[in-house]
């Protein structure tokens, strides 16, 4: 009986322990707030329309470098020298690094040495051949060793003259990759040099647009940090093919000012002429979802909320100018965006 007793009471206490637990989680459910995806989001909307407004056609986009490169040796070769600094103005030629030639220098003395030796044999054999007095293959040999001895001095000055790294252009060191110590190999970045007297403004015109620009046609662009400063710029590229906002790209060649003034990477804007009473979709700031650069909005379809690629033309305070992506008629959401995603169901107040 007492053997019994002690088989049965572990169980028993296993089972009491087995429920509470199970009871303990199911209490713990039913206290979590369960939330459920095919509820409908209560939400404001409004009804899209056209309206007046006085377009100035500006479109944004971003200054590029005329020209940029990264420098690396043609060679391997220690650092002897490096006579720039990030920030530093250079000229095309203009010597930048220098890499350590002592070596092919001394390989060049040495072949000069052969070369002032074979350049006397020629003219020794030269005369004994005509006298008859040495085998005219002996003056051949001779030649032959000369030119060869020519060929490879061609070969040093030329890798001599790799061990100094110069300047492809004007413009601006932007990257200082190195230092004097360091050891320069083909393909491995030194400096990297920015042309900026010359530059490259690229803007996304939908397709709506497209037709207020012309090649060869010159237009204002200003930059958003320095507005009082207007720039001209002939449009050089007009894209023949959309890009993932359904805009094409257009570039124009803008010559900056004598103190480069306008900086690769910064924002800007091109100007177009102003025309009045122009009906333009027009949609509160607050209602866009997603980043600055790929800009969305939540539109009613089916009783379900869709996310919608847009692209925005310009912005005016707390409203966005919207030139592809929407339409006269469209539901947008404007309010109750809390837990709402692509294809929630929705309940429009």
């Amino acid at each position: 009986m007492k053997k019994a007793l002690y088989i049965i009471i572990p169980i028993l206490l296993f089972a009491l322990v087995v429920i509470r637990l199970m009871t303990n989680k199911e209490t713990a459910r039913q206290q979590v707030y369960q939330y459920n995806k095919e509820e409908a989001i209560n939400v404001k909307a409004d009804t899209l329309q056209l309206e007046d407004a006085d377009a100035d056609y500006s479109f944004s986009g971003t200054f590029e470098p005329n020209k940029e490169t990264k420098l690396s040796a043609e060679i391997q070769g220690k650092i002897n020298a490096v006579h720039v600094d990030a920030g530093s103005n250079v000229k095309k030629g203009q010597p930048l690094l220098q890499l350590d030639n002592s070596l092919l220098k001394l390989q060049l003395q040495s072949v000069e040495v052969q070369i002032e030796g074979l350049e006397a044999d020629v003219k020794r054999y030269t005369i004994l051949t005509k006298a008859d007095a040495v085998q005219g293959v002996l003056l051949e040999k001779a030649e032959l060793g000369l030119k060869s001895a020519k060929v490879q001095r061609s070969t040093l000055l030329e890798q001599i003259s790799k061990t100094t790294i110069t300047a492809p252009f004007d413009g601006i060191v932007t990257a200082k990759l190195t230092e004097v110590g360091a050891f320069a190999a083909p393909g491995v970045p030194l400096l990297q040099i920015t042309d900026i007297a010359q530059l490259k403004f690229t803007v996304n015109v939908p397709e709506a647009d497209l037709n207020l620009f012309n090649t060869n046609t010159t237009y204002h662009v200003v930059a958003d940090a320095f507005p009082e400063v207007v720039l001209s710029g002939k449009a050089t590229l007009i894209g023949s093919r959309a890009n993932v906002g359904s805009s094409f790209p257009v570039q124009f060649t803008i010559k900056n000012t004598p103190e480069l003034t306008i900086k690769a990477g910064m924002f800007g804007k091109v100007m177009l002429a102003e025309r009045k009473g122009v009906k333009r979709m027009i949609i509160p700031a607050s209602a866009m979802v997603g980043s600055s650069v790929h800009p969305q909005v939540y539109l009613v379809r089916n009783g379900k909320a869709i996310l919608e690629n847009i692209t925005i033309s310009t912005r005016t305070k707390n409203k966005a100018v919207v030139s592809a992506g929407l339409k006269e008629g469209d539901v947008m959401i404007t309010g109750g965006f809390i837990n709402l995603f692509d294809g929630a169901n929705v309940n429009v107040k």
